[in-house]
Parts: C-alpha cells; sequence; structure tokens
C-alpha cells in the first residue's frame, strides 16, 4: 500500500498555492476586450413596477449596454426554476414561483435584480447605475414566518391565492396518533430553527463570453459542480442547447450548498455578452452576499414525543412551518420535506413518525440548502424533545438515549421513515465520548466555576446524518509522460478533493501520489455528474473512480500481455506495473498508456448509479460557561466521537468537522437574519451588523473517531462534510439550558445572544 494511500493523514496538496495566493478564483480571471457589470436591485421588498427608464443611464460615459426586465421579456429570456418533483399530501403539484433573470412586472424582495449596467469599467458601470430612474408602487410585505401562513395574510403571488407553496407530509397519521394516545408521557416543544446567511469567504463572481463564430457560450462561474449549473442556465434562462453552454469552474472559496445554484447573473452575463460582442465579467460585493445569497434554515417547528413509562419513546410528531423567501430557489422545497425526509427519528427506535410541512413564501432572500440542509433542522427537534423528555421524567440525558438507541443487533434497521439503517454503534460511540469528555468529573468543574461567579452548564448530542446516493462520475487519465489527471463530477469548494482522490487513485493503482494532479470542473472534461452537495463527494465519486481504476487496470493489462506476449492471466498488477508472474518481465502502468495506440494514453472513465445511502453519526458533548452579568457565553471544552465507517484521510475528516461544529455553533450563538417587519428590510445586511463566530468565540474540539464500515457501498465509507453542523447547534443549545436551569429557564430559542440570556435570567 502506498504511503499516501488509504486511511493516511495527507497534507492538502493544494494548500500550498492556496496559502501562497496562487487560487485561481473566477474574480481573478480575465478576457480580452472584457466589460463589467453592476446589477441595479430593488430597493423595495414588494411593489409594481411601474417603469424603468434606463436613457440617461445608457448616455453615460463607458456605458456600453443596459439591461432591463423589459429586454430581457422581448429577448425571450427563461426564468429560474425549482427542479423538485415533490407532491402536496393530496398528490397535486406545489405552486411553482417564476423568477425571470430581472423583474418586469413586480419585485418581490429587497434586492430582487432590475436591471444590468455594463460598462468599460467597474466605476463607469456604478455612476451609471445610480442614472437608472425607476417608478415603484408599493404593495403589502409580509416577512414574518407565522403570519404569512395565515389565510388572511398579504400574498406575493396573487395566482396562488396564499402564501403556502407546499403542503407536505411524509410517515403514519393514524400510528403516530395511537402511540400518543397511549403514551404515559408526551413532551411538547415549539422550536425556531433561525435564519442565516451563508456568508461564503469568496463572494459569488460570473464571466460570461459568447463566440459568435462557433454560436457557444462560455460561462466562469464558482460553483458545486458545472453540469446541473450548466442544464439550468441553458434550458431554463437562455432557452439553448446544454451542449452549446461550456462553464467552466476554477478555485471556489466556500460554497455551503449556496453555490450551487443558479442565480441571475449567470444568465445576464451570457445574455449581455451575446448582444454587446465582447466578454462581460461581474463581481458581487459583500453586501450582493448578504441580499441575494440564497440563505438558510428558517423553520418554525411545533414538536412532540411520545413515551411509555419507562421513558422509551413511541412516536414522534412534527409540524413545520418552512421559510422559502419570495421565490421557490434551485432545491428550495426539497430542503425542509425529503432532505430531511423523516430524520426527526434519530438513531432512536421510535416505531411511529409523522412529519407534515407547509413551505412559506415571505418577501425576504430566497431560501435553499444550507451546510447540512434539512438534517441539523430535524436533529435539533429530536435531540431537543429527548433533552427536555429526560428533565420531565426525571432520567439523565445519557440515560434516556441509552434506552432508546437502535441496537447493533437489530441492524440493518427499517426506520419509519423508509430507510434502512445499515450500521452503527451509537451506545458504544456515546461511551467514548463521555469517557474521553469526562462526564463524570463535571459537577466538580461545574463548582470551580461558580466559585469564578460564572454558570456551567453541559450537553449531548447524538446527530445522524443521510448522505451519498444519485449519479456520479469521475475519470482517470494515465499518460506516458509519467503523470495522471484525474477529474470527478464533484467540484471542491475548500473540503480537498485535489488531495482526497488522488489518495484514492493512488491506494488503486500502486502509483505515486505525486504525479496525480486534478483538472478543474468543466463541463468538456466530463459529459455529466450530479456536483458537489449532501455529503456525497467521497461515496459517489469515490465509487467512480474506484470503477475506473478498475478499468485502467483491465485495460493495461491487455496492452501488457500483448506486448510481453503471454496470455493476460499470466499477468499480476502491483505497485503501477503488471508483471510476468515467476519472471522479472514487466510492463509499467505509464509504460502501457505508451503503448495504446493512437490514444498514446490510457483513460477510463468510472460512472455510477447508487441508491442506497449512509448514515454517518457521533456524538457531541459541549460545556460551557456563562457570565452572568452580560450573558456572554464561553464553550469551553467541546469533545467529537464520529462514525464515517472508512476513513480515507483523518486530517481532512478532522477539519470538516472542525469547520461544521464551527458553523453549528455560529447560529445557535448569534448568527441570524433579521428584516423590518414593515418594510421587509434586511436589518443586518453587513458584516458591521450581522454577528459571525470568530476565532475567540469557538473552542478547541477532541475529536476522535469509532468507526464501523458501511455495509452498502464498496468503499465502506461515510459521509463527514456537514457532520459537524448537525450537532453543533442543539448540543450548544443544551448545554446553556443546563446552566440557565437554576433560573427555572427550560427553553431559549437560537440564537443564544447575551441579550437573549441576560433578559432571560432577569439581571438588572
Amino acid at each position: 500500500m502506498t504511503q499516501f494511500g488509504f486511511g493516511h493523514s495527507v497534507r492538502r496538496a493544494e494548500d500550498v498555492r492556496l496559502v501562497k495566493g496562487e487560487g485561481l478564483f473566477t474574480a481573478d480571471l480575465s478576457l480580452p476586450g472584457q466589460a463589467y457589470a453592476v446589477m441595479v436591485r430593488s430597493p423595495m421588498a414588494h411593489a409594481r413596477i411601474l417603469s424603468v427608464d434606463a436613457s440617461a443611464a445608457r448616455e453615460a460615459p463607458g456605458v456600453l449596454g443596459v439591461f432591463t426586465g423589459a429586454d430581457a421579456l422581448a429577448a425571450g429570456l427563461g426564468a429560474l426554476p425549482c427542479v423538485q418533483e415533490i407532491k402536496n399530501r393530496d398528490g397535486s403539484d406545489y405552486f411553482h414561483t417564476h423568477r425571470p433573470v430581472f423583474a418586469h412586472d413586480v419585485v418581490r424582495f429587497v434586492g430582487d435584480a432590475l436591471a444590468m449596467v455594463v460598462a468599460t469599467s467597474v466605476n463607469s458601470a456604478r455612476d451609471a447605475a445610480e442614472l437608472i430612474d425607476f417608478d415603484l408602487e408599493d404593495l403589502p410585505v409580509i416577512v414574518d414566518l407565522e403570519a404569512a401562513a395565515q389565510r388572511d395574510a398579504p400574498v406575493i403571488w396573487e395566482e396562488l391565492g396564499s402564501n403556502i407553496a407546499l403542503d407536505w407530509e411524509v410517515g403514519d397519521a393514524r400510528a403516530t396518533e395511537a402511540a400518543f394516545a397511549k403514551a404515559a408521557h408526551v413532551t411538547r416543544l415549539k422550536l425556531v430553527n433561525n435564519r442565516i446567511v451563508v456568508n461564503a469567504m469568496e463572494p459569488r463572481a460570473a464571466l460570461g463570453n459568447y463566440d459568435v463564430e462557433t454560436d457557444k457560450y462560455t460561462l466562469y462561474a464558482g460553483s458545486q459542480g458545472v453540469h446541473s449549473l450548466r442544464e439550468l442556465i441553458a434550458r431554463d434562462a437562455l432557452k439553448i442547447a446544454p451542449e452549446n453552454l461550456r462553464l467552466i469552474t476554477c478555485d471556489v472559496g466556500g460554497g455551503f450548498g449556496m453555490k450551487s445554484f443558479h442565480y441571475p447573473e449567470y444568465a445576464a452575463v451570457l445574455w449581455a455578452s451575446k448582444e454587446l460582442k465582447c466578454p462581460v465579467k461581474w463581481v458581487a460585493e459583500r453586501t450582493d452576499s448578504f441580499i441575494t445569497d440564497t440563505q438558510g434554515r428558517d423553520n418554525i417547528s411545533e414538536c412532540a414525543l411520545a413515551l411509555d413509562e419507562n421513558g422509551r419513546a413511541l412516536a414522534v410528531r412534527t409540524e413545520t412551518l418552512a421559510g422559502m423567501g419570495a421565490y421557490l430557489s434551485q432545491y428550495s422545497v426539497f430542503i425542509p420535506t425529503e432532505a430531511g425526509c423523516g430524520m426527526q427519528v434519530g438513531v432512536y427506535a421510535i416505531p411511529a413518525l409523522y412529519t407534515r410541512v407547509k413551505c412559506v413564501l415571505t418577501n425576504t432572500v430566497p431560501v435553499d440548502a444550507y451546510r447540512g440542509a434539512g438534517r441539523p433542522e430535524a436533529m435539533y427537534v429530536i435531540e431537543r424533545l429527548m433533552d427536555q423528555a429526560a428533565i420531565e421524567m426525571s432520567l439523565s440525558p445519557v440515560e434516556i438515549r441509552r434506552r432508546n438507541y437502535v441496537r447493533p443487533d437489530q441492524m440493518p434497521y427499517a426506520a419509519p421513515n423508509g430507510f434502512v439503517l445499515d450500521s452503527g454503534r451509537f451506545e458504544d460511540v456515546m461511551d467514548r465520548a463521555l469517557e474521553r469528555a469526562d462526564w463524570e468529573g463535571f459537577e466538580a468543574r461545574r463548582a470551580q466555576s461558580q466559585t469564578r461567579g460564572k454558570m456551567r452548564g453541559r450537553g449531548l448530542c447524538y446527530y445522524m446524518e443521510r448522505t451519498g446516493g444519485g449519479f456520479e462520475m469521475a475519470s482517470i487519465d494515465v499518460r506516458p509522460t509519467g503523470d495522471v489527471a484525474i477529474a470527478a463530477g464533484t467540484q471542491s469548494n475548500g473540503q480537498g478533493h485535489e488531495t482526497a482522490y488522488a489518495q484514492l487513485v493512488a491506494d488503486r493503482l500502486g502509483i505515486d501520489f505525486s504525479v496525480i494532479h486534478m483538472e478543474y470542473g468543466d463541463t468538456d472534461i466530463l459529459p455529466a455528474g450530479e456536483g458537489t452537495g449532501g455529503s456525497r463527494s467521497l461515496t459517489m465519486a469515490g465509487m467512480a473512480f474506484d470503477e475506473a481504476a478498475a478499468q485502467l487496470i483491465a485495460s493495461g493489462k491487455a496492452i501488457a500481455a500483448k506486448h510481453l506476449k503471454v496470455e493476460e492471466g499470466a499477468l499480476t498488477y502491483a505497485d503501477g506495473a503488471f508483471s510476468v508472474t515467476g519472471t522479472n518481465e514487466y510492463v509499467s502502468l505509464f509504460d502501457a498508456a505508451g503503448m495504446n495506440g493512437e490514444h498514446d494514453t490510457l483513460l477510463a472513465v468510472g460512472r455510477v448509479t447508487h441508491d442506497h445511502y449512509t448514515f454517518p453519526n457521533g456524538c457531541h458533548i459541549c460545556e460551557v460557561e456563562i457570565d452572568r452579568e452580560i450573558g456572554v457565553i464561553n464553550v469551553v471544552r467541546y469533545t467529537v466521537v464520529d462514525d464515517f465507517g472508512h476513513v480515507l484521510n483523518p486530517m481532512l475528516v478532522e477539519g470538516q468537522v472542525q469547520g461544521g461544529v464551527a458553523q453549528g455553533l455560529g447560529q445557535a450563538m448569534g448568527e441570524h437574519a433579521l428584516f423590518d417587519e414593515e418594510s421587509g428590510q434586511p436589518i443586518n445586511a453587513s458584516f458591521l451588523d450581522y454577528w459571525m463566530p470568530r476565532a475567540d468565540a469557538m473552542p478547541a474540539i477532541d475529536f476522535s473517531t469509532l468507526n464501523t464500515p458501511c455495509a452498502t457501498n464498496s468503499l465502506g465509507v461515510k459521509g463527514c462534510g456537514e457532520a459537524g453542523t448537525v450537532g453543533a447547534a442543539p448540543v450548544l443549545v443544551s448545554a446553556v439550558l443546563d446552566a440557565l436551569r437554576p433560573f427555572g429557564i427550560s427553553h431559549l430559542d437560537m440564537p443564544l445572544t447575551p441579550l437573549k440570556i441576560w433578559r432571560a435570567i432577569g439581571v438588572e
């Protein structure tokens, strides 16, 4: 086995160029003769467009063109769709919003695109944008999620007649009600999963170019997979054949779900490039990110857990209002429904489940997938219910979970959400976490905190994710020059794909890790791919690479056998060479590539369709100290023990968990996108006003794994990219509430800001 193969903590190969500032991001790109675009956005959350006068802007110095909603309508540009096939409870279709590239009749949130100015410089475009005169007629604004769901609420889409775009359910309502009817105890909670801004380090950008001679477009844009994005831009917005659009993604500075989606700017720069006969570049400013990037979470859930007299759960019931914003984004309705589909049962043997979700439209920024995408919301429900039930039934948070875990001898376990858990040792993982966190020594630490005037609390959370599945492609190109190019339909947004995939290929081919390099996302390299999301990359692309490696070895063996004049059965493959058994004759893999006739290379493409999911899981334990005088939370201990199956690169996995924990704690401690209820104006759309987790708020994390290989894929792996986010929010809330229990506080909604805590404990 190569020293850089499966299971080794190889340092990230891409970090050398990234740390040296040699990364290539979309904003770094320029094409000869390019022009610069600036977007003109609605300052109102809901208004009828009476007129847009761009005449003065078109005459401004340096301006090459101004593009409005009327222009887009006349040009036949299409819309940005929601692509999910999900039905209402009654079997009918959900309401499909129509989001044009530029609004032409109504604007529905602050930031809705009205026009785009293209000029010879960014400053000229900005100056001209100020000259566009638009007349907007006020319409009623609704931003409160619960108010928008009411029958008498002002409607955002007149043709819908309400603000409920989808009314969905999963589970067995009758069995759930029967379980509640016979329960010895019922725990009820109303939970808020607060709306958050994604805030990727790299703002979105796009560079579009139309080639008159070939009648083809090229778009450079940060994404989480070029193929699905190309389909939407080409088919739905530009109304061209997908093969007439090439999409290229270079380095990406954070995605977290948000960069998966089609935004108006992408089609707009391509359209403008064709009209103006020059490349057109747009780069978002941070304000653009706050008011136009899809946002995350935004759920309000009425939850209940039925238990018998021994504290064993009988059923869980959830009714959720899920905020969608003004338009249904690409996956929007999928996130609170099928993405987290019945995951409210968690890792517990709960016989019955019922979940109902209403997807609600409001005059706010559209909401879509954010790291974890539906699973953090579901885990927050079940873990908060478990904690509250334990208090009400005089059980410890450890004991109530111990009584309810799905046991290893029950696997494969068919859960009431329709999924089959294939592997996991939940109690063992929890016990390992308890040991590493020194659970038994907590009371002494609490007493010591009290001597310093601090309130100390601890929390425990056991999370589960559902990851993987779908379709993916990967290619391996072995060249006689001694290098190997690899590509995948997924896209790195900082996860370390260049290192992980190279490790896997090096392991499978028995070659040097250093000769393998990954090619950027490019629709000309691979014909298809589903992209990065849902912690699926290693599972799906990994299996595709596995298949491609097997193909390469088979092809190379045939070439080597012909060259050595032996039967293929006489050859063995190891350490990058085909050897004749019992002799010193061999042909290296690279030599075989050079012998491959006119191809002069060995290329294999793996294609994988996989219907099974993986279920990564783990235990988070958190301890906090709270300053009673000012309400500030200090996370003083944080322990994670995870089960990720076979681990390819432990160092990369730990980094993913750390990043995920930071984002989960960020949501729980302070992040919250706020809108004025009367005007719909974003209240905190800048880093001056929007709280973000910083280094001094984040704990050192004691991370380890206790792995059980996944039984449903050939690599035995389970996804890890979003795991930290899923467990962090509930465990932080649990720890804070434990600290505040002497004040009679049993529940607070996220985010747990110092002001909220200070008010709750009644400090004067």
